[in-house]
């Protein structure tokens, strides 16, 4: 099912001349195939539960790599998204960022395909999916949510406050604290005043959903 849903977004996303390039040759979906046994072949142990690779190199042959150039961002992004999805699904952590990196390796032909997958420590990461799809990376500073226009998180709702809550780095992760709110803020539907997060929690402010990502 992630695989599909990983078609579906990049035929969203890939359209007019883009599109001719699924004709024929290395298809997208096979990348995501390979980069997922990949994710699962580098897995191991950690403290907090199962840990697996976050950077992921994939090397194409050169008429494959010019077929994607057009939209080799997109594709990158949506690798990366689908290895995101798939440690989530299975409870999998990672030690930092997730970046997939397309290469060109003149030693490759048509349709072959190598995958090197490492764990990559980048210290404390995580990113808020925002209501209209979009993904804020976190960092070391406190992410504002609420109704005014300089907040980090914007929402423009009347039972939002101005100041509504924050996200804030710890040193377990990052915790939601509601900075006093007149409706108050909840976690996955329950009311908190401050809570560590854990990935896939949803963070509720008025009517707008906001996704937690440990990644």
């Amino acid at each position: 099912m992630g695989l599909q849903s990983f078609e579906r977004r990049l035929e969203r996303l890939v359209e007019g001349t883009f599109s001719k390039a699924f004709r024929s040759g290395l298809q997208p979906v096979e990348i995501a195939r390979k980069l997922i046994r990949e994710l699962e072949a580098g897995r191991t142990l950690g403290v907090r539960g199962p840990v697996v690779p976050n950077h992921f190199a994939v090397a194409l042959s050169s008429s494959d790599a010019e077929r994607f150039e057009s939209f080799v961002d997109v594709l990158e992004r949506e690798l990366a998204e689908e290895a995101r999805e798939h440690a989530r699904g299975e409870s999998y952590h990672f030690v930092g960022p997730v970046t997939v990196e397309l290469l060109v390796d003149d030693g490759l032909r048509r349709g072959d395909l190598q995958i090197e997958a490492r764990i990559v420590e980048g210290g404390r990461v995580g990113a808020l999916v925002l209501p209209d799809g979009r993904r804020l990376p976190l960092a070391e500073e406190p992410a504002l949510i609420g109704r005014l226009p300089g907040c980090r998180v914007p929402v423009d709702d009347p039972k939002v406050s101005r100041r509504h809550a924050e996200v804030r780095p710890d040193p377990d992760g990052y915790v939601l604290r509601d900075l006093g709110s007149l409706n108050g803020t909840t976690v996955n539907g329950v009311t908190v005043k401050e809570q560590l997060l854990d990935d896939g929690d949803e963070i509720g402010v008025g009517s707008a959903i906001i996704r937690f990502e440990a990644s």
